[in-house]
């Protein structure tokens, strides 16, 4: 399948040869019948209900994606099977390699998606106690992701900081050992506390966080614009605009499979450079 501007969802063949290695075998079918749709069929499924954010019941079979039900099943298995973490490792390194990945600097931020009442939600504080949940970022220098969660909309975003920093994974690619910590950590506001200056520098990372209670003009926006940037990119993705999935799994595997794709958009920048 050929790369198509206009339907983001098809796989194209250079990505795919990066994905099918890492999908967990099929399991043997329990009694005959229709023909398993193939894997990557159910993969262009995903990515076009990531991508228009429609129910899983209204997929389109004219494409040849198998039923929502079957992409859906698709989404958790992989998921559960670890594929887009393995797959955001794989995009890191290849960036690492070509030294495109910024260490000197990390920036995190948080956003909030409504409508959600199951796990990983809660009411928002800010909006009139509406259930939601948050998505938390953190990026490079220059935006490309490193990590990315999910909790409740009633968290604060300061707990957060250092699971995240500890979430980023050890990038390979250059001689000597991985590495997975950058030199800094950029914030705003919500992740001023000392307690938590205490435990990025216990990781070997210096945190230039924004002050409470002091007049504004920290001159960090001139660097965190980046990862709210990278957050529109997230939210360019419908299906993460509000969170519809009940299961929290399922929100996070779209999640996490968005994180790789706009990894992939630096990886195919790249390419396009050399």
């Amino acid at each position: 399948m050929g790369k198509c501007q206009s339907r983001p969802w098809i796989v194209s063949d250079e990505l795919w040869s990066l994905i099918e290695p890492l999908l967990p075998e099929p399991p043997p079918k329990q009694v005959e019948g229709r023909p398993r749709v193939p894997d990557r069929q159910a993969l262009c499924g995903i990515l076009f209900v990531l991508h228009t954010g429609i129910q899983w019941e209204y997929l389109p079979q004219e494409p040849g994606f198998g039923s929502g039900m079957t992409c859906w099943r698709r989404l958790a298995a992989w998921n559960a099977a670890g594929a887009w973490d393995q797959l955001h490792l794989v995009l890191l390194k290849k960036l690492r390699v070509a030294k495109k990945l910024d260490w000197s600097r990390a920036v995190i931020d948080s956003s909030r998606q409504g409508r959600s009442t199951g796990p990983k939600s809660g009411p928002s504080p800010v909006d009139r106690a509406r259930p939601g949940s948050k998505h938390h970022l953190i990026v490079d220098g220059q935006g490309i992701p490193l990590a990315v969660s999910l909790t409740g909309g009633n968290h604060n975003d300061v707990p957060q900081l250092l699971p995240l920093l500890k979430k980023i994974p050890p990038v390979a690619g250059l001689v000597g050992r991985p590495r997975s910590r950058p030199d800094s950590l950029l914030g705003d506001r919500g992740y001023d506390h000392d307690k938590y200056r205490r435990m990025a520098w216990s990781l070997g990372v210096k945190p230039v966080i924004a002050r409470r209670r002091v007049p504004h003009g920290s001159g960090l926006g001139i660097h965190r614009w980046v990862v709210e940037r990278t957050i529109a990119w997230l939210h360019g993705f419908r299906r993460l605009r509000i969170r519809w999935e009940r299961r929290d799994d399922i929100h996070e595997a779209f999640l996490s499979l968005a994180t790789c794709l706009i990894t992939h958009r630096h990886v195919q920048r790249l390419c396009q450079d050399l």
